[in-house]
């Protein structure tokens, strides 16, 4: 029993220096990253985790549920993706053909109406919104100078930045991407209480934009600050009646945000379902266009396709050019959630997970998304 009680008294002093140590450093977001993972078995960042942040709602209305396809749910998943499936702790596996459902499997005990996390798919659902905001007349247009609307920002090139360049991560930002130190500048994004603050005040623009690709979070955060200081609405509310609603959403999502008051995280953590994520798979799939309402201009659609500023990224989507008889685009978050569009075959894949298989080394994509596309196309793409 002494024993026990000198333990108990050993971890109060550890814990309570340790939160001495963080805000005498100004490092408070590691209390909450800790709580978050460590103290619950974590190492990161996890698909449940909207548990330990603050949530706004992204409202849905008069709901439209998938029609079901003739052969809906009849036909058995392949050998090789049903292991691969398994292997990635998958939670989720959703087809949609010809506008219909033909397939949903669900596993560890989640169902269709789970809401997990979507990670950076939700920069596509920025990007989106940035488009509809041009076509609205809220910005003038991809090419419009960011610092018009944000003058806080700061860097040597800050007058050069522009909106395609967040879109495009081409932004040249003072931004690290690591998501495993805890110290490194998306932690405290990620964990924080003030992203505007963060952005605008720690994350400089130190390199040409537009001159080369890299893969910066910070870069669509800073586009979703735009989007609500020309808006003046948060991105929750614009995401509710510019997609959500018109799209048909038959459950109420939720993003994270910073602080109950603050700003979304909009750079990832869109929650939802996979039936209801596949509606963004849809508008792709129809240019933009959801059942006669043209919500986003087939132009922007038709970009996607196209190489800017690089073969596999254009606006916030992720594309592969090569081995399935046309591009694919497609959303992608950092844990194998997709959302992937098949315009030839009339198709949309939508898989949510625990884990995925890493890259090949000449490769941008996931091993994994490679072998969910082939699979699909062979039994699903008929």
């Amino acid at each position: 029993m002494k024993g026990f009680i000198k333990f108990l008294l050993s971890l109060t002093v550890v814990l309570v220096i340790t939160i001495l140590v963080a805000f005498v450093t100004g490092n408070q977001y590691l209390l909450k990253g800790v709580w978050a993972t460590y103290l619950h078995g974590e190492t990161s960042a996890t698909i449940t985790d909207k548990q330990f942040f603050d949530q706004r709602t992204v409202t849905a209305s008069a709901g439209q549920a998938w029609p079901k396809a003739q052969q809906y749910n009849q036909q058995s998943l392949s050998d090789t993706l049903a292991k691969t499936l398994e292997a990635t702790a998958s939670i989720a596996f959703v087809v949609i053909k010809n506008d219909s459902l033909l397939v949903e499997r669900y596993w560890q005990g989640f169902s269709d109406s789970s809401q997990t996390n979507s990670f950076s798919m939700a920069k596509s659902i920025t990007a989106m919104l940035a488009q509809m905001a041009i076509q609205k007349g809220i910005f003038t247009g991809w090419d419009q100078k960011v610092q018009d609307i944000l003058p806080g920002l700061s860097g040597a090139y800050k007058a050069q930045l522009e909106l395609q360049h967040l879109a495009n991560m081409t932004a040249g930002l003072q931004w690290n991407e690591h998501y495993q130190n805890p110290f490194d500048i998306t932690a405290r994004a990620y964990y924080g209480q003030d992203i505007q603050d963060l952005m605008l005040n720690e994350v400089p623009v130190v390199q040409e934009p537009g001159a080369s690709f890299e893969y910066q979070s910070g870069a669509t955060q800073l586009l979703g600050l735009c989007l609500r200081e020309a808006t003046g609405k948060t991105l929750s509310q614009l995401a509710s009646e510019w997609l959500w609603q018109p799209m048909g959403a038959t459950r109420n999502a939720s993003w994270h945000v910073d602080s109950e008051a603050g700003m979304e995280l909009n750079y990832c953590c869109f929650n939802s379902d996979a039936k209801n994520f596949a509606r963004f798979g849809q508008l792709i799939l129809r240019k933009g266009n959801w059942q006669g309402r043209q919500l986003l201009d087939s132009s922007f659609v038709k970009r996607l396709y196209q190489a800017s500023p690089v073969p596999h990224y254009s606006f916030s989507f992720w594309r592969q050019l090569k081995g399935f008889g046309s591009p694919v685009v497609y959303m992608r978050g950092i844990l194998g959630q997709y959302v992937m569009v098949f315009p030839e075959q009339n198709l949309v894949v939508v898989r949510l997970g625990h884990q995925r298989l890493p890259k090949a080394d000449d490769s941008p994509h996931p091993q994994d998304f490679e072998l969910y596309a082939q699979e699909a196309l062979k039994y699903f793409g008929y």
